[in-house]
């Protein structure tokens, strides 16, 4: 029993070193193996992205923001830009252009493409204009100013408004000339207006 016993406590032994270094050898193979990189294989995309950024270059989700000469905060986001050429002004898509006045109304603006041209930013597609006044508005495309507060549609539109529904040939936003500091939204060219009664609480 003795001698049994001597060499089942060798062998323990035996393991408890053995088993350690196999698990040491085999973690090591493993890192090595996974830290195996073949620089060549990520150079032909890389050269693809920079030949195209530099044959068409554009912006990522681009932001502007300043403040009109009568105080008006602007800010003007979209999901791709690219800068004017030679021949056309600079372009965007989905673009979202969000205009608070200094009477607190803020009117935001989407649109699935634009163009700016100097302090000109003209809006199509599928625009869509509301503000907190509670208008809303569906138009083919505006214009906006950004030196000045200024938007108008650049053709027949409706809108949903707090007195009802609403179809005309146009409409403009801007400051009142005749009461600066206050700030109008026009509709023009044949509005007619289906009015809406109050609900009675």
């Amino acid at each position: 029993m003795t001698k049994r016993g001597d060499r089942h406590s060798r062998r323990v032994a035996f393991l408890k070193v053995v088993l350690p270094l196999v698990a040491l050898v085999l973690l090591s193979t493993i890192f090595l193996v996974s830290r195996t990189i073949d620089p060549d294989d990520a150079i032909p995309y890389a050269q693809v992205d920079v030949e195209g950024r530099a044959m068409d270059p554009r912006m990522t989700l681009p932001t502007w923001s300043g403040v009109t000469e009568d105080g008006a905060a602007l800010a003007i986001s979209a999901a791709e830009a690219r800068p004017p050429t030679d021949s056309a002004a600079a372009t965007a898509t989905a673009l979202r252009a969000l205009l608070t006045t200094p009477d607190g109304v803020k009117t935001e603006a989407q649109a699935t493409s634009g163009t700016l041209d100097g302090n000109t930013l003209r809006l199509d597609g599928a625009v869509r204009l509301t503000n907190s006044a509670g208008y809303d508005i569906r138009a083919p495309g505006l214009v906006t100013t950004l030196d000045r507060t200024g938007i108008s549609s650049t053709g027949a539109l409706t809108a949903q408004a707090p007195m009802g529904q609403i179809t005309a040939g146009g409409m403009t936003l801007g400051e009142d000339d005749a009461k600066p500091g206050n700030y109008r939204l026009d509709f023009t060219g044949g509005v007619k207006l289906i009015y809406t009664p109050p609900k009675q609480p």
